[in-house]
C-alpha cells in the first residue's frame, strides 16, 4: 500500500499561481496559501460530502484553527499541486492535512482543525453517519 492510499479522503488539486497572488518580486503572498488550503478542504467535501447536502440538513463544517508551515517560497514560475486528506474524523471534529508540492519539492503544509455545527443552534453536532461510515471504510 502506498503512502497516498493510507491517506483517507485524499484529493489532489492543481493550483494556478496568478499574478495577483504574488508581490513585486513574483513570490506568492503568505495570505494566498490560506485560500488554497481552503480550496483543498472544499475539494474533499465536494468529493465525499458536498456542502449542498450539509445545507439541506442545516449543518456546516467550520474551521477553528489553522497552522501553516512555510518551507520554500513559491513564485509565479511554479506549477504547484495541492494534496489534502482528512487525517482525523470524530463524531463532530475533523482535522485536514494539506501540502503544496511542485514536482518532488514540498513548499508549504497546513493543518486545519474544526467541527461540524448546527446552523440553527451554532453548536457542534454529529456528522452524518454515511460520511463517518465512508471515512471509516477507507
Amino acid at each position: 500500500m502506498t503512502e497516498v492510499n493510507k491517506k483517507k479522503m485524499y484529493v489532489e488539486v492543481p493550483i494556478k499561481v496568478q499574478a495577483y497572488d504574488t508581490d513585486y518580486m513574483q513570490i506568492v503572498n503568505n495570505t494566498v496559501y490560506a485560500r488554497w488550503f481552503e480550496d483543498m478542504r472544499f475539494a474533499i467535501l465536494e468529493k465525499y460530502f458536498p456542502l449542498k447536502e450539509m445545507a439541506k440538513e442545516g449543518k456546516s463544517p467550520i474551521v477553528s484553527e489553522m497552522t501553516i508551515k512555510f518551507i520554500k517560497p513559491l513564485t509565479i514560475q511554479n506549477s504547484p499541486v495541492g494534496k489534502a486528506w482528512i487525517s482525523e474524523l470524530g463524531k463532530c471534529k475533523w482535522v485536514v492535512n494539506s501540502e503544496i508540492w511542485d514536482g518532488d519539492t514540498l513548499y508549504c503544509s497546513s493543518q486545519q482543525t474544526g467541527c461540524y455545527i448546527d446552523l440553527t443552534t451554532k453548536r457542534p453536532t454529529r456528522f452524518n453517519q454515511e460520511f463517518l461510515d465512508c471515512y471509516n471504510s477507507l
